[in-house]
């Protein structure tokens, strides 16, 4: 989404030259072996030298991936084969923690591990809290750049819970454990023993049918068929619909690659307070206390007992959600975005 992002900016001083990397069709083939992405594979490197000489461009930009083997095997691959045309190579850690993997390849496969990842001339984080993968692999510069996203406030009815109604809880993401689901079921769970007038809403597609039959075993043992919504998988103005139409944002994640949650900023941007997780870069998006609370992880209880403060006191979320609004549109919009960029990459042709 965010190199999507960054090709429709128009920047003065970069001129940028795209191609695609067209590995997975969907979340069920990503860090998945198969036949058809070696080819993929190779018919990239070879569209990158193609681009390299028809364009001379001297600067290689490229996202390496999470601490998962084939996508590491991929990109060393990948960047053995083009790193060497380039005069400099910037990584924007998307995904945080691959400069720990080393450590996890055979003996005969760190050299090549060191020659794709190591001593590009800059490394960009989406927050200062991520794992400090640029530097830790040699690179001559380390900035953080926030995410950001277009501000779609006023495309879509606002909501919140009328007296009386039910205070609705969102949560958005692939729903796999590591997302936080399971914690989230059992804080909701525990909030719906307390009395709490409330409805869950999930919006996502299922990682995979074992950890679906799980949950709907847990929400039927617990009678809460009634206050759930599974919503599926969901784009565009519906997406937003429903952002602008809960009370609280929950995302209780401690996702193995997580470095930002674009998905907060979508709250924020309809001032929707949000109840997270202290993880990777969240609190660079999350001040605890001031647009949402932030939890340990794997804390149900914790979760529990801030959306039970947030359901309880309507004037509270009412004033996280002004200043996660206020935060949105002073540090994470997609025009603030595109101007860090351009100075990142801008900086990054400097000599030091």
């Amino acid at each position: 989404m965010m190199i999507e992002a960054l090709l429709q900016a128009e920047p003065s001083q970069v001129r940028l030259f795209h191609v695609r990397l067209r590995y997975s069709d969907d979340m069920d083939s990503v860090g998945k072996f198969a036949l058809r992405k070696v080819w993929v594979l190779f018919a990239t490197i070879l569209e990158v030298w193609r681009a390299r000489y028809r364009y001379r461009t001297p600067m290689l930009y490229y996202p390496p991936s999470g601490p998962n083997r084939v996508p590491v095997l991929r990109d060393i691959i990948f960047l053995c084969a083009t790193r060497w045309m380039f005069r400099w190579t910037v990584f924007h850690y998307h995904a945080g923690g691959v400069s720990g993997y080393e450590a996890k390849l055979p003996r005969l496969l760190r050299p090549l591990f060191r020659l794709a990842y190591r001593n590009a001339a800059m490394a960009i984080r989406t927050a200062p809290q991520n794992p400090e993968d640029g530097k830790l692999l040699g690179a001559r510069r380390d900035v953080v750049v926030p995410n950001g996203i277009p501000d779609a406030r006023g495309t879509v009815v606002e909501r919140t819970a009328a007296p009386g109604n039910p205070v609705v809880i969102l949560f958005t993401g692939v729903l796999i454990p590591s997302k936080g689901v399971r914690v989230l079921l059992e804080a909701f769970r525990q909030v719906v023993g307390q009395g709490a007038n409330v409805r869950l809403e999930l919006m996502g597609r299922w990682g995979d049918e074992a950890f679906h039959t799980e949950c709907m075993h847990f929400i039927a043992r617990h009678g809460l068929q009634a206050r759930i919504s599974f919503l599926g998988v969901k784009r565009d103005q519906e997406k937003l619909e429903h952002f602008a139409g809960c009370d609280i944002f929950c995302f209780p994640s401690h996702f193995e690659a997580e470095s930002f949650g674009l998905v907060l900023l979508e709250a924020m941007q309809f001032a929707k307070p949000v109840v997270t997780t202290c993880w990777r870069g969240i609190p660079s998006v999350v001040e605890d206390g001031v647009n949402g609370f932030t939890v340990p992880v794997e804390d149900p209880g914790a979760v529990a007992e801030r959306l039970l403060q947030l359901i309880g006191d309507e004037a509270l979320r009412m004033r996280m959600g002004q200043e996660g609004r206020r935060i949105f549109t002073g540090r994470f919009t997609l025009e603030r975005f595109w101007q860090n960029m351009e100075e990142a990459l801008t900086l990054a042709a400097k000599p030091l």
